[in-house]
């Protein structure tokens, strides 16, 4: 059986090595996901973090992160356009929990820091993309009368 198109580019080691790390970003969302379904359904902390018996704001923070750190993993594994966007509003909702409210969710220094090192490392990503798209858009040109 043939390829329907013969002439599909091979991915850059820059390409591969990003959609490798976008999907060992997807697995840390499931992860993160897996863990706030097993919190609200009470599966885990002894049964105390169950959604009937938490706080207003636990509600809402624990309910909005159950739905989308596996919708951010999805996007990230397909490497889709929108997953690091769902990526960046769960994590930043973390984020926001564990930082400017920590009186209400606690504090979590290893979230904080491991989003934001994810942040950095696609920031990095993105910008070698662009300057390898760069590179590969300039043209020889050769100055002769």
């Amino acid at each position: 059986m043939e390829a329907d198109s013969p002439t599909t580019p091979l991915r850059s080691l820059t390409e591969f090595i990003y959609v490798l790390f976008l999907r060992l970003v997807a697995l840390g969302c499931l992860w993160f996901g897996l863990q706030y379904w097993a919190m609200l359904v009470g599966y885990s902390h002894g049964g105390l973090g169950r959604f009937d018996l938490l706080s207003l704001p636990w509600r809402v923070a624990a309910a909005g992160l159950a739905v989308v750190f596996p919708v951010a993993a999805l996007g990230l594994w397909l490497a889709g356009s929108w997953g690091p966007v769902m990526w960046m509003i769960a994590a930043g909702g973390q984020v926001l929990m564990f930082s400017v409210w920590p009186e209400i969710f606690g504090h979590n220094m290893l979230a904080i820091i491991m989003h934001v090192t994810v942040a950095v490392l696609y920031l990095v990503f993105r910008l070698a993309l662009w300057l390898e798209s760069r590179h590969k858009r300039e043209t020889i040109t050769v100055d002769l009368p």
